[in-house]
């Protein structure tokens, strides 16, 4: 059966959301390795249409460009890239195509069939929905040393309990903490059908 895991830029606070807005201080080679090992490591990827549309927006051209992070950029392209979306979509970066039916009948499909890891990157939203199945076996947190103090959660309030095991955990040297997390295991098939 294929591993699901998911990578995720958090703060302090738990809010994951335009990383993009404090993330940047704390990057450095520690971190790309972390990341390399969790994402680049996989031949398919399950992206969130917001999540896809930024790499789609930036990869392709770093690719091109050939710089330091070429290789990253060739394997992320080179992947197969499914994207979790209710709206029709035009793809422009190669391997893309949209997830076909119901997301947690259609992960659990993918799980079994022929391959390696399945990565994700942000795509808070489809996280959630497979943490709550029971289909994500990977939940890699890189902790910023930063509160953000506004914006959306990884655990919203109200949200079921998910107990977690942690797997590993690293403290780089910028502070940051990288915690590998064990997601309980898959419900079992009937359970999953029963629930459609």
């Amino acid at each position: 059966m294929r591993k699901v895991t998911a990578g995720l830029f958090i703060a302090l606070d738990g809010v994951v959301e335009n990383p993009q807005d404090w993330h940047f201080p704390y990057f450095d080679d520690e971190m790309g390795a972390a990341v390399d090992a969790q994402l680049g490591s996989a031949d398919t990827l399950l992206l969130g249409r917001k999540t896809y549309d930024s790499f789609a927006g930036a990869w392709p051209e770093r690719e091109t460009a050939g710089g330091p992070d070429a290789s990253m950029a060739k394997a992320l392209g080179d992947a197969r890239k499914i994207v979790v979306s209710n709206q029709d979509h035009e793809f422009t970066w190669r391997n893309s195509e949209v997830l076909k039916g119901e997301l947690i009948e259609a992960v659990t499909v993918l799980k079994n069939e022929r391959g390696g890891d399945i990565a994700m990157s942000g795509s808070v939203s489809v996280v959630r929905q497979l943490l709550d199945a029971g289909l994500l076996d990977e939940l890699h947190l890189l902790v910023h040393p930063i509160a953000v103090g506004k914006g959306m959660r990884l655990f919203e309030d109200g949200a079921p309990t998910i107990p977690l095991r942690l797997l590993s955990s690293k403290t780089f040297r910028t502070g940051v903490l990288n915690s590998v997390y064990a997601g309980r295991r898959s419900r079992p098939t009937a359970i999953i059908s029963a629930a459609r």
